[in-house]
Formats: structure tokens, C-alpha cells, sequence
């Protein structure tokens, strides 16, 4: 009998237990006009039963032949010729569950750059650019979370040249050079039973632990903690927004986060066109802020405007999209490695998801002004 989808009547029982992670319920992907009906998010290695009904009150009989026992396939679907009413029993698929502390980026395409056309940003032009998904550091990394590594790292093989400063427990970890930001992750891995990212051959057989090395090997497959590439940082700031100068719009003030407020274009005249400040440092703190202190992006990320610097993978150059626009991961070689998100010190124009710095990875410690935010793949 031919009928829309619409006149279907959907119920779902789950036969399984609780689970850890929220179930993704059992869904109708398609239904043609003959009948036939695809179910998906259904637990691979079980039975599903399909029951239908003359009308939509029911009474629901299980004994059309082939709808009452019918075995999920490995893609956790099933596909049945059903009558005009129906409904689908099975064990709902549940995904894995979110890492501490992190928090999932979805996968999928944005414009990266300046696509608001701020006539000060000059090395980011629009780029189409397609990134996988991953789970990203809700908060900075703070003082405490790096001294809990660093003291672990230290005493099973690592060197850093610096052991970070933080303004209290609950603080960014500042004053990090990239090379320390980079053994740092692989000791986080280590030390929560993942596997390390980043070595110092080709054949990814010896974990970059120790010295200023600017040839390292990433095998972008394994489980541990990385330094997001410059693409999936920028998609991680947008929090799901689109063309917008900030994580939450086109405007920026210091109840929103932690910068050098410059409303009237004082210290750099683009300023005046979206700070609304007020003027100077955010007087609620005496430099950097706790983490978490503002409130989130759309992806319930802290602070990817302000506060401190945050390191990316990416050496620093133009245009974007190298070595593809699908997971891009830079150029293959430069002087300066990417920066991003602004900082406590710095105007309005640099906490822009659009802004781009470089800087030296070995950079002057005494500065303060760079930290770090950890991604891994899902």
C-alpha cells in the first residue's frame, strides 16, 4: 500500500540495561514506497524486531514473516519490507563516551579566515577547508593540570626547558615554548595510558622526550594528546558559528573575556570598530584569569579569546589549506610556529578567530604569553 512517511507511527523499547554514555536511539533513515524501511543506530550482534498494525492505536503484532527476528547488520542498520503502520524494537547504539575534560568538535567543512573582511588581517583569506572530528581541552591547560605532568615526565625520561609559570593552581599555565608544549602532550599520553603523537623519526619509533627538535613525526592515528592543527583550532574557536569576528558574535567587551580593552581605537584604530571595552586591563584580575572564568562557545570551550596564546602544530605561513583542505597541517617547513586566541595583555584585534601570529618556538619564557590547549582524535 502506498502512503507518505509522515503516516508512519515510530515507537522504540530498549532491551538493553543502562549504559555510560547516552544511547543514540534507533532511527529511520529511509522508507520507499514499496515498503521498504532502513533503521539505523542499532547495536551491531543483535536482533531487532519490526512490529506492525492495521491502524495507529494498534493492537502491534509481531507476525509478519521476516519483521519479528531480524539481525542487525555490521553497519548498525536493518532493512525490511514492512506494512503501512510499524514500529522498531532493538538495542540502541551508544557511542563512545567523551573524555574527561574534553569536549567533541564535529566533523565537517567552515570558511576559515577573514571572511568578515577586516582590512587588517592580511594572511587569512577565506579558504574552504574540511577537518575530521575530535575532542578538544574544554578549558586551558592550567598550572596545576602541567605541574601533575611535568613531575611525572621528568622522572621517566623527559627534559623541558622551562617548567612553565602559572599565577595559581586554577590559572593557564603560561611562560611554554612550543617544543615544551609538544613533549609535554606526549608525556600526557604516557602517563594516562595512551599512545604518544609526536616522535623524533621517520619510522615512529622514538617519542620526541627531550631537546629543541624541529623535525618531528606525527602519526595523527594514535590515541594521545596533540596540539590542535591551526585549521581545527579556528573551527574550535567558531564554536558553530559562522562569520563572526569572536567565539559569540561580532563584538567584543571585557565581560566576555580577558584582554586590553582599547574602545576608542587609542592603541590601534581598528579596535574602535568592534571593542567595546573598557579601556585597559580587565580589572577584575591582576593578569591572567582563572580557567573557565568566562562563559563558553557553542562547543563549551573556555577562553579561545584572550587569557593566553595557545600553541598550535602548524609552522606559520600562506595561504591556508596546505598541504590539502582536508585536515590541513601547514606548510611543511618555516621559522615560526602558529599561535592563536589572544591574550590578557593584548588588544581586541588579536583575540579574533580570524588573527594569526607567529612566534619563535623557543620563544623568550619571560614573556608570559603563550600556553596550551590539548586535542585528541576521536
Amino acid at each position: 500500500m502506498k502512503t507518505s512517511f509522515q503516516s508512519f507511527l515510530i515507537a522504540l523499547t530498549l532491551l538493553a540495561g543502562l549504559h555510560q554514555a547516552v544511547a543514540q536511539s534507533p532511527v529511520i533513515t529511509s522508507f520507499s514506497q514499496n515498503g521498504q524501511l532502513v533503521c539505523a543506530n542499532l547495536a551491531t550482534g543483535t536482533v531487532a524486531s519490526v512490529e506492525w498494525a492495521s491502524s495507529l492505536s494498534g493492537p502491534w503484532n509481531t507476525n509478519w514473516a521476516g519483521l519479528e527476528a531480524v539481525a542487525v547488520g555490521s553497519n548498525g542498520t536493518i532493512t525490511v519490507g514492512v506494512p503501512m503502520f510499524y514500529r522498531v524494537r532493538g538495542v540502541a547504539y551508544v557511542p563512545a563516551t567523551t573524555p574527561d575534560g574534553m569536549a567533541l568538535i564535529p566533523a565537517g567543512s567552515f570558511t576559515m579566515g577573514n571572511s568578515i573582511g577586516d582590512s587588517d588581517i592580511t594572511d587569512a583569506n577565506p579558504t574552504n577547508v574540511t577537518v575530521s572530528a575530535f575532542y578538544m581541552d574544554t578549558n586551558l591547560v592550567s598550572y596545576s593540570q602541567w605541574q601533575t605532568v611535568d613531575n611525572w615526565a621528568i622522572t621517566n625520561g623527559y627534559a623541558f626547558d622551562d617548567g612553565g609559570y602559572g599565577q595559581g593552581t586554577n590559572y593557564p599555565v603560561s611562560a611554554v615554548n612550543w617544543y615544551d608544549a609538544v613533549k609535554w602532550c606526549n608525556a600526557r599520553s604516557q602517563l594516562a595510558g595512551l599512545t604518544p603523537v609526536y616522535y623524533t623519526n621517520a619510522a615512529l619509533t622514538a617519542v620526541y622526550t627531550n631537546g629543541d627538535v624541529d623535525a618531528v613525526y606525527v602519526n595523527w592515528t594514535n590515541s594521545g594528546y596533540r596540539l590542535p592543527t591551526e585549521a581545527e583550532w579556528e573551527k574550535a574557536a567558531r564554536g558553530g558559528l559562522t562569520g563572526q569576528r569572536f567565539p559569540w558574535g561580532n563584538t567584543i567587551s571585557e565581560s566576555q573575556a580577558n584582554y586590553y580593552g582599547d574602545p576608542d581605537g587609542t592603541q590601534d584604530s581598528v579596535d574602535a570598530n568592534f571593542d567595546l571595552g573598557p579601556y585597559g586591563r580587565n580589572a577584575n584580575f591582576s593578569g591572567v584569569s582563572p580557567v573557565g572564568y568566562f562563559a563558553p562557545n557553542g562547543y563549551g570551550l573556555y577562553d579561545m579569546a584572550g587569557n593566553v596564546f595557545e600553541w598550535c602544530w602548524d609552522w606559520y605561513g600562506t595561504p591556508y589549506g596546505q598541504p590539502t583542505t582536508n585536515n590541513p597541517t601547514g606548510p611543511a617547513s618555516g621559522s615560526n610556529r602558529v599561535l592563536r586566541g589572544g591574550n590578557w595583555n593584548y588588544l581586541a584585534v588579536y583575540a579574533r578567530c580570524a588573527y594569526r601570529r607567529g612566534d619563535y618556538p623557543p620563544n623568550d619564557p619571560y614573556y608570559g604569553d603563550n600556553g596550551v590547549r590539548c586535542v585528541r582524535g576521536p
